[in-house]
């Protein structure tokens, strides 16, 4: 198998051994020992440095079409992603799920890059250094974390990482004097293409926060921060207080207007309960009242019963009769 090879370059400038040309010498077959992919999460990724790829087998170079098809079956591909990640969203995630995926068996390392390096090419973060290290450890499609990682990939770089392509979107990234500091990556057949997440990206968080300010100075301020802390002025401390106490005010009456209203609205059920109790109660008197006085109802009928019976008591009874039979008296 080839052998790879550090003294010389190709004219795109990355090493022989990774470059399509023949190497210059053989040697026997040695066995992979690369790290592989992460197979469980409960631990975070490692860093280079407490992993590095001792590996010393030779390190063909590879086609996109081999890789896809899952060549080599004895090592995984070993793709590297880079970037800032200040503020790692959504966005930084997919994108790294992308370069994991590119392969049917990736190793994906993570290059970020140092404070010093960002703020001088591309300005200052919101995350130090360590903590944007941290952040890309926690992604679950990382496989290692390269620290400090450089703004231009060299052929040493790719050669001590044992790096065979380069993931990122296809959108020339000019920086350091460079119209695309991946051009060199590309005319050497290594890099493969991510699409980036459209809504959403660091800059876009920072343009929220900076547009609404006032508004989380003032929820910083509620919840403990002070002005120094903030950065805030005496005269902006005093006002967004102010502002604090007027949304509370204002926080109170809405809770008065609502619990004033669930009480009308109780007050409203029961009332309609009421009268229509009331309209039932008095449907139920107004008919027993016409079955006790109405044309046919059962005060007529006792009244005339009484009537008939005092009738029949004040009327005389009838004598027996006063003639008798002639002849009957002698």
């Amino acid at each position: 198998m080839p052998v790879l090879t550090t003294d010389a370059e190709s004219e795109t400038g990355i090493p022989k051994s990774l470059s399509n040309e023949p190497p210059s010498e053989t040697m026997e077959e040695i066995e992979h020992t690369c790290p592989q992919p992460r197979l469980t999460l409960t631990a975070p990724a490692p860093f280079a440095d407490e992993t590095s790829c001792q590996c010393q087998a030779p390190h063909e170079k590879l086609t996109i079409a081999q890789a896809r098809l899952g060549t080599p079956v004895d090592r995984p591909v070993r793709v590297y992603a880079d970037g800032i990640f200040d503020l790692f969203h959504s966005g930084h995630a997919r994108a790294l799920m992308q370069a994991k995926t590119l392969f049917p068996n990736s190793y994906l390392l993570v290059g970020v890059c140092s404070d010093d390096l960002t703020h001088k090419f591309k300005g200052f973060t919101v995350m130090n250094e360590a903590e944007r290290y941290e952040a890309l450890r926690h992604c679950r499609y990382v496989d290692e974390v390269i620290r400090d990682a450089p703004w231009t990939l060299t052929p040493e770089f790719l050669e001590k990482h044992k790096i065979d392509f380069v993931a990122h979107d296809d959108i020339p990234y000019s920086s350091a004097g460079s119209d695309d500091v991946y051009k060199h990556i590309k005319e050497a057949g290594m890099f493969v293409p991510t699409q980036r997440t459209e809504g959403i990206s660091t800059s876009d968080i920072i343009t929220r926060i900076v547009r609404d300010y006032d508004v989380y100075a003032r929820r910083n301020l509620q919840r403990g921060y002070t002005a120094k802390e903030l950065n805030v002025s005496f005269i902006n401390e005093k006002k967004y207080r102010f502002q604090n106490q007027v949304d509370k005010m204002k926080e109170k009456v809405k809770n008065v207007e609502e619990r004033s209203k669930e009480f009308v609205n109780r007050v409203e059920e029961k009332s309609h309960d009421l009268i229509q109790k009331w309209e039932e109660k008095s449907r139920e008197f107004i008919g027993n009242f016409l079955e006790l006085f109405g044309p046919d109802g059962a005060w007529k009928q006792m009244f005339q019963e009484r009537s008939s019976r005092m009738l029949q008591a004040l009327s005389p009874k009838q004598s027996p009769p006063s003639w008798a039979p002639h002849g009957s008296f002698q």
